[in-house]
């Protein structure tokens, strides 16, 4: 690795071409792609049986050859454009580019002369941008020289190589180099004097990026250079760009509404710096060549998410781009027909495709209202059940349903699948249900019948509610078995994590609604709660119970089972987060109880990596030392948090308050993050007025005690009026003048830290 400054750019070898927004619920197969991967322009590795783009079932075997035909074709489109043939870098140049490198790795180089340094080194690189910048070693030394040089040398190396930074961009090497230029001129931006000379760089490449879109596109070190530049010209900062990188877990979470979905308006706004009549231009200018080639990069697995997710917010270009990629004419959408109604079966055809299954849940992401509704109404509609059956157009599904911002269209996908849930679990189609699931919730639609057709798929109606919660955990295992209605539960098996996490959207519904669920888990063994606490996916459906609108006392006995077990469950990787909801959960017995079994442990406990938080989070240092303080201030805390809730909760928050239990209250839906808010103001007021409490009635600490003498003997100086003798006087003035000097001296010496710190930094 070459390091600059407090950076590191990644190695070659190691670095993994991800694919944006690959859903975690299934691994989309792409690594035999990245490994047949040719540096030579548009050379592509066809995928073999068994990768992504193929599928073993016949159904999918026509599919399957029109691939292979669209890649052939563009393999054909590929080598009539040449391949471009690296000459050697001369000796004096590699001996010169070595030296720098050597330089820069002594730490001894000032910034004005490393500046100097980096612009007399872009200097030499003219008319043999190309093969520095593509080869394996040289380019490490020009990524550095690139992020330390003026915007002037910078601008210059770009417009001196324009011709050929579409075959450095496609080179394993010269990627890295070109993704170096484009984030040094985002960080070139801040200056406002340099903008100009920055947007008229970026003409330049946009215009021959745009004329070799498809090649570009189609390789899998072009697109990472095509991204950067399409959010460089949005005005998107590289350390902000997650969204449009976003990861597989981040997908998921926002799925089932674990993570807020950002909003296509806010996507669209709020960007500083960028250019939108060059992200206007390099967008048409890609349509423009890749036009013919549409049919291809449908299915490319590259191309697919290069554009839209810039888009998002604009909703005149989403309804311009989206229909031409999904392969309906311009006549069409001028009028106002998005969707070519011959058009939508070959898009439904084209779900169970990896690559176009992508493009697709990102459209549905970014699709304005109306061309969302008229994608469901000619695509998708009375298709959901069959379109879930396929290994990848299941999470096209999940995508609509997630998507979906309306009551109305939520009844129509609720009216095809939410009767079809023990289905879509025997298909193993578990995600469908947890996004359904969630939806319904958020958008409350059908959210009694959403529970209770959940319970009846799992447990019939002469079975005991208490299977419920265990054959969700154990999801896989409950629906493998031959014969269900003697299942029991598995001891030291893995737990299901969408079982997991459909309990969790289950426990953020209303009580009322969810009652089986609530007795099926209060109803289970206590050796069977300790094994899920054990467990990380058992332990978050704990949490959600203890954080959801069940009563306080099922919340007690759930925690009740155990007893004797907090300081083992404390000691897990996942259980601090466990027991610190247990003890928001119970009354001052039970919490004492936690409390000191925590403290036996102690020392074991403050080793782990969140055991040191949960020691103090529940202040079992101040039980040890002394256990009265510790259950006055719990009272304390207790009587506050139920004077507050009484004047500021809700009804129903207030109808709970007999049982006692501080969970109940904490479960309120109204302003839920200004409750979060005061709470921990008063847990702050509490705190502070802890040293008080605690010395009030006991030995006071003697430094503290002859503080406090000193000050009321100087209060008492004050107020004596009486006539004092000469010389007295004269001492106290003295003894004044003594404190005022040793504050400025203080001050002096803080202020030479302050300004020296920069030097050091510096240096």
């Amino acid at each position: 690795m070459v390091s600059v400054g407090s950076k590191a750019l990644p190695s070659r070898a190691t670095r993994t071409h991800n694919l944006t927004n690959v859903n975690s619920m299934g691994e989309h197969e792409y690594e035999s792609y990245n490994q047949g991967s040719s540096s030579k322009k548009g050379m592509r590795r066809k995928p073999k049986k068994g990768s992504a783009g193929f599928h073993s079932d016949d159904s999918n075997k026509t599919v399957a050859s029109v691939q292979d035909s669209r890649t052939f074709e563009h393999e054909n489109y590929s080598a009539d454009q040449g391949s471009r043939i690296r000459k050697q870098v001369d000796p004096e140049t590699s001996k010169y580019f070595s030296e720098i490198a050597n330089l820069f790795e002594s730490d001894e180089v000032e910034f004005e002369e490393r500046l100097l340094i980096c612009g007399n080194a872009l200097e030499e690189t003219k008319g043999k941008e190309f093969e520095i910048a593509t080869d394996y070693i040289l380019s490490h030394t020009l990524e550095t020289i690139l992020q330390g040089c003026d915007a002037d040398h910078l601008c210059g190396f770009l417009q001196s190589c324009a011709k050929d930074f579409p075959s450095i961009a496609m080179d394993r090497s010269g990627s890295h180099v070109a993704e170096a230029a484009l984030k040094s001129l985002a960080a070139h931006l801040q200056d406002e004097e340099v903008r100009p000379l920055v947007e008229e760089t970026l003409t330049v490449i946009c215009k021959v990026i745009g004329a070799n879109s498809v090649d570009v596109m189609c390789n899998c070190h072009g697109s990472h250079v095509l991204r950067s530049l399409l959010c460089l010209c949005k005005g998107v900062q590289p350390q902000n760009s997650g969204y449009y990188f976003s990861k597989s877990t981040t997908v998921l979470a926002e799925r089932l509404n674990l993570k807020e979905i950002p909003s296509k308006k806010d996507d669209g706004t709020n960007f500083q710096s960028g250019f939108p009549d060059l992200l206007k231009l390099l967008v048409s200018e890609m349509l423009k060549h890749a036009r013919k080639w549409i049919k291809t990069l449908q299915v490319d697995q590259f191309s697919s998410l290069t554009t839209l997710r810039v888009l998002a917010g604009n909703d005149e270009e989403v309804l311009h781009v989206i229909p031409i990629l999904l392969g309906c004419k311009d006549k069409n959408i001028d009028e106002g027909n998005f969707i070519e109604t011959k058009v939508a079966p070959e898009i439904l055809n084209l779900l169970n495709e990896t690559e176009f299954s992508h493009l697709m849940e990102v459209v549905l992401e970014v699709s304005p209202e109306v061309l969302f509704n008229e994608l469901f109404t000619k695509v998708f509609k009375n298709s959901l059940l069959d379109l879930s059956s396929y290994p990848c157009g299941n999470f096209v599904v999940q995508a609509l349903i997630s998507h979906t911002s309306s009551q109305p269209l939520l009844e129509l996908i609720w009216e095809e699948l939410g009767p079809n849930m023990e289905d879509l679990f025997k298909m193993g189609r578990p995600g469908v249900v947890a996004a359904l699931i969630a939806a319904s919730e958020r958008l409350h639609v059908n959210e009694h019948k959403c529970c209770q057709v959940l319970a009846g798929t799992v447990c019939s109606v002469d079975e005991s509610p208490k299977w419920i919660v265990p054959r969700l955990l154990f999801l896989d295992s409950y629906f493998a078995s031959e014969d269900r209605s003697n299942w029991s539960w598995q001891s030291g098996a893995k737990m299901n994590v969408m079982g997991s996490l459909i309990l969790q959207a289950i426990f953020r519904f209303k009580s009322e609604y969810i009652q089986p669920f609530i007795t099926s888990i209060i109803s289970m063994e206590a050796t069977h709660v300790l094994e899920a606490v054990r467990d990380t996916k058992g332990s978050h459906v704990i949490e959600a119970f203890l954080t959801s609108g069940a009563s306080g006392k099922h919340k007690f006995r759930l925690v009740k089972k155990l007893q004797t077990h907090f300081g083992e469950v404390a000691l897990s990787s996942s259980g601090a987060f466990t027991i610190e909801k247990c003890f928001t959960a119970c009354n001052l017995s039970l919490r004492e109880t936690i409390v000191s079994e925590l403290a036996a442990v102690g020392n074991e406990l403050s080793r782990t990596k969140q055991g040191y938080y949960l020691l103090r989070r529940l202040d079992v240092e101040g039980y040890a030392a002394s256990p009265d303080h510790w259950r006055s201030k719990q009272a304390s805390k207790e009587s506050t948090y139920k004077d507050f809730y009484a004047t500021f909760g809700s009804s129903n928050t207030k109808s709970t308050k007999n049982d006692g239990f501080l969970a109940d209250n904490s479960n309120t839906k109204s302003n839920p993050k200004n409750v979060k808010e005061m709470r921990k103001e008063i847990d702050q007021s509490l705190t502070s007025a802890a040293p008080f409490l605690s010395m009030h009635g006991m030995n006071k600490n003697p430094k503290d005690a002859k503080k406090k003498h000193k000050r009321n003997a100087q209060d008492g100086a004050e107020d004596d009026n009486s006539s004092k003798k000469k010389k007295k006087s004269k001492k106290e003035k003295n003894e004044s003048g003594h404190d005022d000097k040793k504050t400025s001296k203080k001050r002096h010496r803080d202020g030479n830290i302050s300004e020296a710190s920069p030097k050091k930094l510096k240096a």
